[in-house]
């Protein structure tokens, strides 16, 4: 049986003229936290969107624990899969609450099962449960983010998407849900790709870097394997940004 939670298999995706996925084989093994790093248009976003069928594949396969997730209908693949998006996402008409319990409640579970597991959601993403009721309009941009991680998560999925999750957060909010993303990942043994330009956060956060240039793997190690340098030019350019920004403030 294989231990994969994810894999590509010579996948490729074509937008009319650009070419957004070319050829891309990948294995990400269960409970791993795999960061897709690249600048805008390089293909990350379209590589994780392969996976909940978001969108499908010309070329390749896409295996989820084993199946090739065209032989499951979209929805009730999105079903099994959370997903953060980078602009939240949240419905403004629906309570928070009504917002976390979006699938569960497709899932058919009963109300009380759904109250229940609101309330251990907001506590697992360090929120007051008096936000229960408010409308997203209400909170603020690191609370709303929280409560589309806890969204993501209230059917208990054994795979997270996050797609840019947190770039548009103020850097101390940023790096407070970061850290607490990561202590979710390794407390309830999730396999996560999260989608960056961010190589600091990359770095940082996952157990493993994928770079990807004009829709191909340009790179693919553990941050400390990258760290110590890597021939193509583009991926050590990404390296050395943050590499001065920290020996920057060793000087200081």
């Amino acid at each position: 049986m294989s231990t994969s939670a994810i894999a590509f298999d010579r996948v490729r995706k074509v937008f009319g003229a650009t070419v957004a996925v070319d050829d891309v084989s990948l294995d990400i093994p269960t409970g791993q936290f795999v960061a897709l790093v690249g600048a805008s248009g390089s293909g990350k976003t379209t590589l994780l969107k392969l996976v909940n069928r978001l969108v499908d594949a010309d070329a390749g396969t896409v295996r989820v624990d084993g199946g090739d997730v065209r032989d499951r209908a979209a929805p009730a693949l999105r079903r099994t899969i959370g997903y953060v998006f980078q602009g939240i996402g949240l419905f403004p008409h629906l309570t928070v609450a009504a917002n976390i319990a979006t699938v569960p409640c497709l899932l058919g579970w009963t109300a009380a099962a759904q109250a229940a597991r609101v309330i251990e959601l907001l506590a697992m993403v360090d929120l007051d449960p008096a936000l229960a009721d408010r409308l997203p309009a209400a909170l603020s941009g690191g609370q709303r983010q929280r409560v589309g991680v806890a969204r993501a998560l209230a059917a208990r999925p054994a795979i997270v998407l996050l797609d840019e999750p947190f770039g548009a957060l103020d850097p101390l909010t940023r790096d407070g849900l970061t850290t607490r993303y990561r202590a979710l990942h390794d407390d309830l043994g999730l396999t996560s790709v999260v989608v960056t330009h961010d190589m600091a956060e990359a770095l940082l956060l996952a157990d493993r870097v994928v770079v990807v240039a004009a829709g191909r793997i340009v790179a693919d190690a553990t941050p400390a394997a990258l760290l110590r340098g890597h021939p193509d030019p583009t991926v050590a350019a990404m390296i050395a940004t943050p590499r001065r920004q920290a020996e920057r403030l060793a000087g200081l």
